[in-house]
């Protein structure tokens, strides 16, 4: 369920606004994204799964602040981000 380290530095460096950035909202929103798409992988088969289900909710709902915040701060930013992801807003 969880994202390996490999696939956490991919991310990244794909989505770093700067050499040695871990923390921005970008990288932060990419990596609950990816967590987010491994649990829905999960819960498709593990449907009784609440404990999980619960943490799903939970990092969907950190996800929505951290773009409701990059939205605030500069909403050029947030575009090209769910751009990139593909979500949907």
């Amino acid at each position: 369920m969880s994202i390996t380290a490999e696939r956490r530095t991919a991310l990244i460096g794909e989505y770093a606004t700067k050499p040695g950035d871990t923390g921005s909202p970008e990288v932060q929103v990419a990596i609950l994204s990816e967590r987010i798409r491994n649990l829905t992988e999960h819960l498709k088969t593990h449907a009784k799964d609440f404990h999980s289900r619960r943490g799903l909710l939970m990092m969907v709902g950190q996800r929505r602040g951290l773009l409701d915040y990059l939205k605030r701060k500069d909403s050029r930013r947030y575009e090209t981000l769910i751009e990139r992801l593909g979500l949907r807003r």
